[in-house]
């Protein structure tokens, strides 16, 4: 089977939102300013919506990756 996986990378993270207005079941900017990611495993139904977030993060700090389970 084979998914996908959305990471963050911290470092790069600016907090600015896009993607947390484009997947919100997946991103949120939290009180303190930090990116929190609610799901790491994207379901085939939103993987339309984190492929757009992942594209419009500014700062780059979003990568997809595919996991294969054999």
């Amino acid at each position: 089977m084979t998914g996908l996986r959305v990471i963050v990378d911290r470092s790069r993270c600016s907090s600015i939102g896009l993607c947390e207005s484009v997947a919100p079941d997946y991103f949120e900017i939290g009180d303190d300013a930090q990116l929190i990611l609610h799901r790491e495993e994207v379901s085939p139904e939103d993987e339309r919506d984190v492929r757009e977030a992942v594209r419009s993060c500014p700062a780059a700090a979003l990568t997809l990756i595919e996991d294969s389970e054999t």
